[in-house]
């Protein structure tokens, strides 16, 4: 007589060690297969639910379903295989395998059908047994049976996707394309059936089925995708959209249209149902359809563009994941054919946006912004008022951007600044905005007072002398403006020293009222600025030091704002006079020597201001320029010097390096269309043991990447400084980057070579990638 299963438990509860425990259940296990070989049916019930318990228990329970698997009852064999499916070990599943793939060849459909299951997790336990069931999977796609019919059709699916690339697999499956398209044809025009019949559609869970292994098999074929473009057509169009489960069919089958080597005219055809998704009252289609068209508009834009107005509207969505959605899908619609209204619809949306959407929200205008442009006046009119908008951030790449594009552009120069005086009069709460207007006063001030100046809805404007020094003083007595504000303010009044026929005395005066100010920023170029004035020689000195800026050369597109700002600076600090010029110094170096006196031997000649130029390395610069106006500075003075901050602090200075074209770049990363790509400086020399790298990251494919981050680790003999990146978003197109330093000190310099381990993590179309790369072949040099 077998014991029940409370015995076993009560057994089992009683023991006091493990090993006792051990013993009673190899005891029951024994009992068990002893019974299942005597085929003692009386006993079996409570011998399987023993066996489940000793399962629980973590034991092993194999045994019992193998016995099960040729037994005679058809529930007791599907049981088995189900424990087969659940809870088999890979070793069980390779040798239950055989039995398996005889019962696909079963009389009985229910046995069929269980089998098929089995073998799905067969093969996710054991890749190697998919050989076994390759021939007789297709026979089962004759079946009448839609339960065997379904498990037929994901045991495919597995067997494609579990199978190596150049297995063959997928090529030999695709055979069976024309009998998947008679299937489906037969579910799609078939008439009611009550057995199979959900909400009026017939068996929808083999339709979706049939459409994903159809999207398998289709896939970078044409001429399997020839044979199923008709009837994906007639799933589109005969499948109603009134119900989840049609709505369910609808998105699967635009996932295939989409996937595989379809017509154009099937393309459009699905994207309008995505289309017809977005007017859909449930959130959740609506998302599904964002996601899916943020996907697909690489392979139809055109298609995409048609449901403009209706994704626009999705921006005004009480949800704010399908805002979000909504705004990225835009971003990557606009082109220079739409870029007007399109930024428009984002600017309007940014008013009313949620905190944590605008700087996002932002960033993304005035990147677009940048890149399609129809003129540089419609580029500053857009970032100005994106950046008069409060509540949400101004990055510094922005501010200099604008600021290099207003610089480089000669006939914006008298519109931008009277654009910006009138921003600045109006009192904006925005400190980047103010920032800006105060470089563009100082900078282009004359020509705000020369004569009247015409900026679109307002009469044209009357500026004196007194204006603009009483504007900026009013900035500067503002309790809300920020200490770099201020900075910004002083060198603009320095500026205008050269520019102004007036005001200088009152100038000289407010600027020396900062030389004891409790900011040591502040402190700093107030001393300056007043040992300038206290020179002999500081009217010419002045002229020289502070002539406006000259237009950058080259594109001041969203890829070269940045490289031309950075020419422009350089380029300002030699830039001097005619009445300089004329005095017979025409060679930069002659220039500095002219007003500063013999520079030091270890001092780096200026590069020519004809084109780019290369900032001298750090440890070979001689005095700065406080230390030659000042013969004595005051040892509390610290921090950049005058020449970092005559003529634009906001715009980023360039890295040191040794020379262009040293060392030659490195292709770190290059996967899934995005590349990052290292250039190399030593800014002590050759024989220096620190390294400058300066990664460049890309995105060559079509959607943008956002919450882009670069992390790296190196061995113990380096030192790793990470500076912070331009940005968190790569946009798409190769139309722009994101930048970062990396400090690279190696304490086994000449010994050990460079080796730099790097991560990146970004989300990309809605998934989260994260990649690894080495770093070893670096420059010889290096």
């Amino acid at each position: 007589m077998a014991s029940k299963l409370r015995d076993l438990i009560k057994a089992v509860r009683n023991c006091k060690t493990a090993a006792d425990e051990r013993s009673v259940i190899a005891k029951e296990c024994a009992a068990i297969r002893a019974a299942f070989r005597e085929e003692d049916s009386e006993t079996r019930h409570r011998n399987v639910a023993k066996l489940l318990y000793i399962h629980m228990l973590g034991y092993p329970t194999h045994f019992g379903q193998m016995d099960d698997l040729n037994h005679a009852n058809q529930y007791v064999v599907g049981l088995a295989l189900c424990a087969v499916a659940n809870i088999s070990s890979p070793e069980i599943a390779r040798d239950a395998s055989s039995d398996v793939q005889k019962l696909l060849g079963s009389s009985n459909p229910y046995l069929r059908k269980k089998a098929a299951l089995a073998a799905v997790r067969i093969v996710r336990k054991v890749p190697e047994a998919i050989e076994n069931f390759v021939p007789r999977v297709k026979s089962l796609l004759t079946e009448r049976n839609h339960g065997v019919l379904l498990t037929a059709v994901t045991l495919i699916i597995s067997l494609c996707e579990a199978s190596p690339p150049d297995a063959g697999v997928i090529d030999l499956f695709r055979k069976l394309v024309p009998a998947l398209v008679r299937i489906l044809k037969n579910l799609v025009m078939s008439g009611y059936a009550p057995e199979h019949d959900v909400q009026g559609i017939t068996d929808p869970f083999l339709q979706v089925k049939v459409l994903q292994l159809l999207r398998l098999l289709g896939r970078g074929n044409t001429e399997a995708s020839d044979a199923m473009n008709e009837i994906l057509a007639q799933v589109a169009t005969n499948t109603e959209s009134l119900r989840n489960v049609g709505n369910a069919i609808l998105y699967e089958c635009v996932q295939t249209i989409m996937s595989i080597e379809a017509e154009a005219g099937l393309r459009v055809l699905a994207i309008n149902i995505l289309g017809r998704f977005l007017l859909n009252r449930d959130n959740n289609i609506r998302y599904v359809a964002l996601n899916t068209l943020a996907k697909v508009v690489g392979r139809d834009s055109a298609a995409v563009q048609r449901h403009r107005a209706t994704i626009v509207d999705c921006l005004k969505d009480s949800d704010v994941s399908i805002r979000r959605r909504a705004l990225e899908l835009i971003y990557v619609l606009v082109n220079a054919e739409n870029v007007r209204p399109l930024v428009r619809e984002m600017t309007n949306f940014l008013t009313v946006a949620d905190h944590e959407l605008r700087p996002d929200l932002t960033a993304k205008i005035c990147a677009v912004a940048e890149r399609y442009a129809p003129t540089a006046k419609w580029r500053v009119d857009t970032v100005l008022r994106v950046m008069a908008l409060p509540g949400h951030h101004i990055s510094e790449r922005i501010q200099s951007s604008l600021i290099g594009l207003i610089a480089a552009t000669p006939e914006l120069h008298a519109y931008a600044v009277g654009k910006l005086y009138l921003a600045l009069a109006n009192e904006p709460k925005q400190q980047a905005l103010v920032q800006v207007a105060v470089w563009c006063l100082g900078e282009f001030g004359d020509l705000l007072v020369a004569a009247p100046v015409v900026v679109k809805k307002h009469d044209p404007i009357a500026v004196s002398e007194d204006d603009v020094v009483s504007l900026l003083e009013k900035v500067l007595r503002n309790v809300v403006t920020e200490p770099k504000t201020k900075e910004f303010v002083l060198t603009a009044l320095m500026k205008l020293t050269t520019r102004f026929h007036s005001n200088t005395e009152r100038i000289e005066s407010l600027i020396g009222q900062f030389r004891s100010h409790i900011n040591v920023e502040l402190q700093q170029r107030s001393c300056e600025y007043a040992n300038i004035f206290a020179r002999p020689d500081s009217s010419s000195l002045r002229g020289a030091l502070l002539e406006r800026m000259p237009a950058a050369e080259g594109d001041t597109d969203a890829e070269g704002s940045e490289q031309a700002a950075e020419v422009v600076t350089a380029q300002s600090l030699i830039s001097l006079a005619p009445s300089a010029a004329t005095n017979g110094a025409h060679d930069p170096l002659d220039i500095m020597k002219q007003f500063f006196g013999d520079l030091p031997s270890s001092s780096v000649p200026v590069a020519a201001p004809s084109g780019p130029t290369t900032r001298p390395p750090a440890a070979a610069t001689g005095p700065s320029l406080l230390d030659i106006l000042t013969e004595a500075p005051p040892p509390s003075l610290s921090g950049p010097s005058l020449l970092d901050v005559l003529n634009g602090p906001s715009l980023a200075p360039a890295s040191p390096v040794m020379s262009p074209g040293a060392y030659p770049p490195l292709t770190a990363l290059a996967k899934n269309g995005l590349s990052i790509v290292f250039g190399f400086s030593k800014p002590g020399g050759h024989a220096s043991d620190t390294v400058v790298l300066t990664s460049t990251t890309t995105n060559s494919t079509p959607t943008p990447i956002t919450g882009f981050e670069l992390q790296a680790a190196v061995p113990k003999y380096i030192t790793l400084t990470l500076g912070s990146p331009s940005g968190t978003e790569v946009p798409p197109h190769g139309h722009g980057a994101v930048t970062q330093q990396i400090t690279l000190h190696n304490s086994l310099h000449g010994q050990k070579p460079l080796m730099l381990k790097i991560r990146v993590e970004y989300s990309i179309g809605g998934t989260k990638v994260v990649d690894t790369a080495t770093v070893s072949a670096f420059p010889p040099g290096l």
